[in-house]
């Protein structure tokens, strides 16, 4: 499982993403950048945001025109869904050089208007090779934004021979009807800005540019921005479901994908047969374990090893912690050329929070691109820093861009600009390190598109039978709380632990691979409490 994409962006949070064996490239990037855009005038222009209490421009929904919007296209007419469940799935060669066979099919783009317009989403299947066929697992990699098409081709499937194993990108990402918010130029200027402001100008031009990022998706994307949340994104796949003729959907999602499982409990609890929820994310709406805490764990741990190993950064874990700092701190002032490029402070900690989604995989590798850029070389941590963000080697961006803060937008209650201030602040208490580097979440405050109506309903699954959620004690994106906390609220759920480092456990542990298994193929349910090495 190699998924790699998102950002520490000035934005907010990590992407979330199964990343379970990221091994950091130690290779020259040779990219160069992109222009940078011209500043473009909006309402913020000379608003000094801490003297306005409440501002008006929080969600700031503009009225706009349909944007031509590929894979956007008229509905399907007829009654209600029914026209949408009588589509025929028809598999062709993904032309991949694989046994992967491709689809695509349309879902309403508004549920509640099935015949008005319809979203194109595309799907991956690597057809079962053994008897009897247990039918179709759908698979996620999480994200949100990320692509469930290219998980297919790198997911764990010894002993999974009966399934069908089906990914499909969800709407607004990749291959299906996807959000696309900036140029890549524009992009790359978005990625370079400072995501932990300490003066007024780096503020204001943070909020600026969250603002900008907000009016350019509407422009580009009209009403699909409001939908493309996690709701949306479950009757998808329960219609996926009733497509592939499966009474019960059979589903494994990591991180993200887990929210999408624990939703899918909650709306179609009834057609669950076996969900996989693996480095689960929080459900509760409460804020006392923020993803930073994982990341700081995470980082800590790799100073404890990197000084038992004489990694060359510190003879002890407070002074590697102390090695890295300093040099992330002094490329806030200076960042480090890197060909036509820099290695700013907020790149250099995404190129690190890289190489921690990996676990003790990457370490060594961590400590080597850290060594090579305190020594002037910052290029392999640039080139980390672009794989999390979805950036090739040419300058694009991967949808998931701009497909992640449209989703988390929907899908995320917040209280404004000021609020994300306040909220830094207590971040910061609780992860002094990447609290701090992560800097506030001004996206969703300035988004143009307001929440979901279904964030007030409390996800327990009361109707779907037993649950598998598993959660690590050393993930650094998903912190193990996440994974007790849903085990508690999701009524029938087990809650398994790998005792072990990096985002996302089944896969890479032999331990939670054969309790997987067992689960999907027999119906052994895990006992609660289970714990894995």
């Amino acid at each position: 499982m190699t998924e790699g994409a998102g950002a520490i962006r000035s934005n907010a949070k990590l992407v979330r993403i199964a990343a379970a064996a990221v091994v950091v490239a130690l290779l020259a990037t040779g990219c160069t950048p992109a222009a940078q855009p011209s500043p473009s005038p909006s309402p913020l222009a000379g608003i000094h945001i801490s003297a306005v209490p409440g501002i008006a421009v929080d969600r700031p929904v503009s009225n706009s025109s349909q944007p031509d919007v590929d894979g956007l296209v008229d509905g399907l007419p007829g009654r209600a869904l029914t026209p949408y469940l009588k589509q025929k799935l028809t598999w062709r060669d993904c032309n991949d050089g694989d046994d992967t066979v491709c689809a695509t099919v349309l879902a309403p783009l508004d549920y509640a208007d099935p015949q008005s317009r319809a979203v194109t989403l595309a799907l991956r299947k690597l057809p079962a090779t053994a008897t009897p066929r247990l039918g179709t697992l759908f698979i996620n990699p999480g994200g949100p934004g990320a692509s469930g098409r290219d998980l297919v081709s790198s997911f764990h499937t010894t002993g999974l021979e009966q399934y069908d194993i089906v990914g499909w990108d969800p709407r607004g990402t990749g291959g299906s009807t996807p959000i696309r918010c900036l140029s890549d130029a524009q992009a790359d200027a978005y990625s370079n800005l400072d995501a932990s402001p300490d003066d007024e100008a780096e503020r204001e031009a943070l909020i600026q540019a969250n603002y900008d990022f907000g009016q350019a998706c509407r422009q580009r994307n009209g009403d699909l921005l409001d939908h493309i949340g996690t709701v949306d994104t479950v009757q998808d796949l329960d219609l996926l479901r009733a497509l592939v003729k499966d009474p019960t959907l059979n589903y494994l999602g990591y991180s993200y994908g887990t929210q999408i499982g624990a939703t899918y409990a909650e709306l179609f609890g009834g057609n669950v047969g076996h969900l996989v929820l693996d480095a689960a994310v929080d459900i509760t709406d409460n804020s006392e374990v923020i993803q930073a805490q994982g990341f700081d764990l995470a980082l800590g741990n790799f100073a404890a090893w990197c000084a038992d190993q004489q990694c060359g950064l510190g003879g002890t874990k407070k002074e590697v912690l102390a090695t890295i700092t300093a040099f992330i701190d002094g490329l806030d002032a200076q960042p480090l050329p890197v060909g036509n490029r820099e290695l700013t402070q907020t790149l250099a900690m995404t190129g690190i929070a890289t190489a921690l989604y990996g676990g003790k995989a990457s370490w060594n590798p961590l400590a080597v691109i850290l060594r090579r850029a305190m020594d002037g070389d910052g290029s392999n941590l640039l080139l980390a820093a672009d794989q999390l963000n979805g950036r090739d080697e040419d300058g694009h961006f991967d949808t998931v861009f701009s497909a992640f803060p449209a989703i988390s937008c929907l899908d995320t209650k917040e209280k404004g600009v000021l609020d994300a201030e306040r909220v830094w602040a207590e971040d910061q208490r609780k992860a002094p390190i990447f609290g701090t580097y992560f800097g506030p979440d001004y996206t969703c405050p300035l988004w143009s598109a307001r929440p979901s109506a279904y964030l007030t309903v409390q996800l327990t699954g009361a109707s779907a039978p037993p649950i598998v959620v598993i959660g690590g004690t050393g993930d650094n994106a998903t912190p193990y709380q996440q994974a007790v906390s849903m085990a508690d609220q999701l009524r029938s759920a087990v809650l398994v632990t790998y005792e072990g480092e990096g985002h996302g456990s089944y896969g890479k542990s032999p331990c939670i691979n054969k309790l997987v298994v067992a689960y999907l193929t027999k119906d052994v349910v895990p006992a609660d409490g289970t714990r894995c090495q």
